[in-house]
């Protein structure tokens, strides 16, 4: 009977998706993009976090047990979920004037949002959909002049001390940086982080984002939407967001406001998460829930939950930010709702990556894709349908010099250094290469405890066996095999990307094979254990 009860189900849900493409059918899509967030973190996977937003989300949609980004640090993920592109795919002039095409891509903070508006907001908006992006943006294209002649003398330095004029410039700031986005494709922008907090404005405030992100849903309730909801939380350190909670209601992203706007209750936090035995380093998770929160419960004010997506995820992992190591690195948690196609309590083991949910909402959308959009994702509505689906073999990702590749199984790493890294690891200032080396947009890693096989040019993990990745077996006679394998995949996968060449999987101008890398990974190696730093 249950066998059948669920066969019904989605044969019925195939029957909707049959009808898409009508005017009155397309879903609203929010997409909730969180910061710095580690999948074992999130209470719905058993983390001891307080979050019962989360908690109705997997009761009442889908929760993912395979979901991946492509990058582990902000800008090149969040240009992802943007695009559907990979990074290394950007044609920014921030990043071809770093990466030129024809050489090693090296896809980190230097990926910007293309002034071409091949983006989500822009299709969509062409499609009949109000685009709207709420938070922090963090993909601006810094180098093509676009901001210095928009922004002029209003730029806010960083670090100095407050005053009544630099909060003025703020507030002209943040406006101007709304009308960038809306010049990039999107019809409206409100309540703009544009990067990381940064003083004398340091500070999180959901309320202020939230604000905007309901607004814009009450404003466009009867028509279809898409909405870029990213809040700041829960970019660290934990201490700088637990005294935004407790003491900066004011402080947001376009400068002190002159009232709190009182949307979440502060204090109410800190007793509930005080009441379930936890502690201030929790607090930030029930804060963010809260947020989310006020969104659910206007889609249900407004009776348009039903044909709604809402898709809360994080854009990578935190405490492997920068490696490309699954758990707690490119693994994310990942929920998705909707109540008209998707089954309440839907559980997914099926490989994706954030790659894949722009052609989905294109889809959606029945949207004309210009003919030279490239698309590196593939849609999710096979998953929609049913859960047990996979949509892909394997997922791709990438960061600095590092590439890899997963199965539900194995994990391959490649650290593939450039000519030109080589040169600067053996140069007069290889000290301050090594820490580029181990930071952010090293491929490397970011944990406190670097795993074995951080300084190896080729890692193999089995995922069934050794779910942490500490054990590296390429050097394994027995898995030489395996290792072949998923070479091979990777070779396939970087000769896709287009002329970018990849070290000894795509060799070209400016690339090395695992020996040169290796050598320049035995030298970091030595200059780790010598200064003890693991650039937390």
């Amino acid at each position: 009977m249950n066998a059948l009860a669920g066969t019904l189900i989605f044969f019925l849900c195939g029957f909707v998706f049959s009808s898409f493409g009508a005017k009155d059918v397309k879903p609203n899509i929010i997409v909730f993009l969180v910061d710095d967030y580690d999948k074992p973190e999130t209470s719905p996977y058993g983390g001891k976090v307080l979050t019962p937003n989360l908690d109705r989300l997997a009761k009442e949609g889908m929760l993912c047990h395979n979901a991946h980004v492509t990058s582990t640090v902000c800008t090149p993920s969040r240009y992802t979920f943007l695009t559907g592109r990979y990074a290394s795919s950007s044609h920014s002039k921030t990043f071809l004037a770093q990466c030129p095409e024809g050489t090693q891509a090296l896809p980190a903070f230097n990926v910007g949002l293309e002034s071409d508006r091949m983006n989500v907001g822009k299709v969509l908006a062409d499609a009949g959909y109000a685009t709207g992006f709420v938070g922090k943006y963090h993909v601006h294209d810094m180098d093509h002049g676009q901001e210095d002649s928009l922004f002029g003398d209003l730029e806010v330095p960083k670090n100095v001390e407050y005053s009544d004029e630099l909060n003025r410039r703020k507030f002209k700031l943040e406006k101007l940086q709304r009308e960038l986005i809306r010049k990039n494709g999107f019809t409206w922008a409100r309540n703009v982080y544009w990067g990381n907090l940064k003083s004398p404005f340091k500070g999180h405030n959901p309320d202020w984002t939230t604000k905007a992100a309901l607004e814009f849903i009450e404003e466009h309730k009867d028509e279809p939407f898409y909405l870029h909801c990213c809040s700041t939380l829960l970019h660290g350190p934990n201490g700088e967001w637990f005294k935004s909670l407790m003491e900066k209601e004011l402080v947001t992203g376009e400068g002190y406001l002159g009232k709190p706007l009182g949307l979440i209750d502060r204090e109410s936090v800190w007793k509930r998460i005080q009441k379930a035995g936890l502690t201030e380093a929790e607090a930030g998770y029930l804060w963010m829930d809260d947020s989310l929160g006020l969104i659910l419960d206007k889609l249900d004010a407004l009776k348009i939950a039903d044909n709604t997506i809402v898709v809360f995820v994080s854009d990578h992992g935190s405490e492997r930010k920068g490696s490309l190591i699954k758990t707690r690195g490119t693994e994310i948690p990942c929920l998705i709702r909707w109540p008209k196609v998707i089954p309440a309590g839907s559980v997914s083991h099926g490989l994706f990556q954030n790659t894949d949910f722009v052609p989905t909402w294109f889809e959606l959308a029945g949207a004309k894709v210009p003919e030279d959009y490239r698309i590196d994702g593939k849609s999710l509505l096979p998953m929609f349908r049913d859960p047990r689906v996979s949509v892909r073999e394997f997922v791709y990702a990438e960061q600095g010099p590092g590439r890899s590749i997963k199965t539900k199984d194995w994990e391959y790493v490649s650290l593939r250094f450039t000519d030109e890294q080589i040169a600067s690891a053996n140069g007069k200032r290889a000290e301050r290469a090594f820490k580029s080396f181990l930071g952010l947009s090293g491929g490397i890693s970011r944990a406190k405890d670097f795993h074995p096989g951080t300084f190896s040019a080729d890692q193999l993990y089995n995922l069934v066996e050794d779910p942490d990745s500490q054990n590296n077996l390429a050097g394994e006679r027995a898995q030489a095999g395996q290792l072949r394998k998923m070479k091979r995949r990777l070779t396939a996968m970087v000769r896709n990307l287009g002329d970018r060449p990849y070290g000894d999987f795509v060799p070209g101008e400016g690339t090395n094979d695992a020996t040169a890398s290796q050598k320049v990974l035995d030298k970091l190696s030595a200059y780790h254990r010598a200064t003890g730093k693991s650039r937390n």
